[in-house]
């Protein structure tokens, strides 16, 4: 990105009860045709007050649907299909919804907004979409949000496996950033300093929020604060590097090889705690954090095992062999599968 221009959002409200100010915050960026896509089984829950707040302000939703897709054919055949006169793409719900309704926007060159129903990731402020490619979750470029809207009320009325992996997500910029120095010190890429410390920032801001429960509005706004940050970090890169190292990767290799895959800040968090560990670095911070913010707890209910993350780490580098992460080295992988084996928090959580 030689020429420096970064995208921001124009908006960005996250707050108690900001999806009834929708109608108000469109109509302030001039956005008064629009096309809505929600997520399954959201209209019922959030369709009137929705359709109430841009109806109060003149909003003209010129088409609306649930959307249970991210497969690429069927989105592009969607975003080519909606009204000439769309100004912009509106997505309510949880992750795919938010990549589908990103996607479209991109494709026609429209505005996106990001309404996220759940605080489990950073893909509601991030620029690439993980969408289905001839049947392989695949992560494509797509634009960062020209608004985003969070209703902290509805975040916290989510399922808690939902904040639970949002917190994962969270702390992995923690061994996402130190990954991408080795990759640095080893001769691949070069860190932009400002996306550093925008994630770095984002990551410290949020691992030292008093809280007393995940559910005080304190908590859900630091960590949803947080997540949009390491967005805009990711844009400022141009690469999804300060925000995504090895710990992702294995995360990604656990989607390719279970039937059924936890959600994916669950397995990020996970792989970030063992990846800490093994380039020695801030790994008491992370254990604490998923102490006492109830993560490990939560995990272990899910039975999740010990072999699968073994042979996780051997794919990891085929995931992305283009970057240089920790995981890319064999003796660190070596090194990876060792703590698996002996560390006493994972011999507790996995199976």
């Amino acid at each position: 990105m030689g020429d420096n221009h970064i995208a921001i959002p124009a908006l960005l409200k996250i707050g108690p009860g900001a999806l009834g100010e929708l109608g108000t915050y469109l109509k302030d960026l001039r956005l008064e045709k629009v096309v809505i896509l929600f997520g399954n089984g959201l209209i019922e829950m959030f369709g009137m007050d929705v359709m109430k707040s841009l109806a109060e302000m003149g909003i003209d939703v010129l088409e609306y649907q649930e959307l249970d897709t991210v497969r690429l054919e069927d989105l592009t055949s969607l975003a080519f299909s909606m009204p000439a006169k769309t100004q912009a793409v509106i997505g309510i719900g949880g992750g795919k919804v938010i990549d589908a309704a990103k996607y479209c926007g991109f494709l026609r060159n429209l505005a996106f907004i990001s309404i996220p129903t759940s605080a489990s990731s950073d893909g509601f402020s991030s620029a690439s979409a993980s969408l289905l490619v001839e049947g392989r979750r695949k992560s494509v470029p797509a634009r960062l949000a020209y608004g985003i809207v969070v209703d902290t009320q509805i975040i916290k009325s989510a399922p808690k496996k939902f904040i639970y992996s949002g917190i994962g997500d969270m702390v992995s910029k923690i061994t996402a950033l130190y990954d991408w120095k080795f990759e640095e010190e080893h001769g691949y890429g070069k860190v932009n300093d400002f996306a550093t410390m925008i994630a770095k920032k984002a990551v410290n801001s949020f691992v030292r929020t008093p809280f007393e429960s995940i559910e005080e509005d304190l908590f859900i706004k630091e960590l949803l604060d947080s997540l949009a940050m390491s967005g805009i970090a990711n844009e400022i890169a141009g690469s999804s590097a300060p925000t995504s190292g090895s710990e992702h990767l294995i995360s990604h290799a656990l989607d390719k090889m279970l039937e059924q895959p936890q959600l994916h800040g669950i397995q990020v968090g996970i792989a970030t705690y063992l990846m800490s560990v093994v380039q020695d670095h801030r790994y008491k911070r992370v254990n604490t954090i998923f102490t006492q913010t109830g993560f490990w707890d939560f995990v272990k209910t899910l039975g999740m095992r010990h072999v699968d993350f073994e042979q996780a780490i051997d794919l990891a580098p085929s995931i992305k062999p283009f970057r240089h992460t920790y995981l890319h080295e064999q003796e660190y992988r070596d090194r990876a599968k060792e703590v698996l084996a002996t560390d006493e928090k994972l011999k507790e959580i996995l199976v």
